[in-house]
């Protein structure tokens, strides 16, 4: 609970909330120590809402919500869901670059409704669930997409083979992109899960992947 006798929710756990446009993050190491998702819930370790922020060899450490990056959907599906200090504010579109980041999660760790490359970073999962959870406008072409990057896992005990997706939708036309990435055996066959029934409207797209996690996805995954 938080000192005003609400919870916490998602949006107000940030370890750091950077907002200012073409910030550049180098050799940094982010983290929040709540523990895992199961226990603490939502746990973000960095919230970042400027445009053009860059991040160079930096580690983001958490368990459920990890990394946030805004903008925020539109619209609550439940009372005070984006309670936080941007609850109000414009859904400004935003962009960000990552190179050569490790970011450890296991629920939705990598989430929002930004447009975000990840370049030759690493996702490590240190307990199953999901790596991305995207909230794309429904007008903007490119959510997340990871280039050259490489899915990973702690340790086969503690995330165990086909554990793990690589997205689902948080919200309606999401999109995700991988492109020439390394997927280890923790994930799933199907490689991307739907969330409320929204595939309809979502965009995932794999090409080139490799490592005992590629393969054949579903009808509504192109590759």
């Amino acid at each position: 609970m938080h000192e005003d006798g609400r919870p916490y929710h998602t949006f107000r756990t940030a370890t750091l909330l950077a907002d200012g446009d073409r910030l550049l993050f180098e050799n940094c190491r982010f983290e929040n120590t709540a523990g895992p998702g199961a226990e603490a819930g939502q746990a973000i370790a960095l919230y970042l809402d400027g445009d053009g922020i860059v991040l160079r060899n930096c580690s983001i450490y958490g368990h459920q919500d990890t990394l946030f990056l805004a903008p925020l959907p539109p619209k609550e599906l439940e009372k005070d869901g984006f309670l936080g200090p941007k609850q109000f504010t414009p859904r400004t579109r935003r962009s960000y670059l990552f190179e050569g980041c490790r970011i450890y999660g296991g629920v939705d760790f990598i989430f929002g409704g930004a447009t975000a490359l990840f370049r030759d970073c690493e996702f490590i999962n240190i307990e199953p669930g999901y790596v991305f959870a995207p909230c794309t406008p429904e007008d903007c072409d490119t959510g997340f997409t990871a280039l050259n990057c490489r899915f990973l896992r702690s340790s086969p005990e503690e995330v165990p083979d086909g554990s793990t997706y690589i997205a689902r939708p948080w919200r309606e036309f999401a999109k995700v992109r991988l492109e020439n990435c390394f997927l280890d055996a923790h994930i799933a066959a199907e490689g991307f899960a739907d969330w409320n029934e929204r595939k309809a409207t979502v965009r995932f797209e794999e090409y080139g992947s490799t490592g005992p996690g590629a393969g054949k996805r579903p009808d509504w995954i192109s590759q």
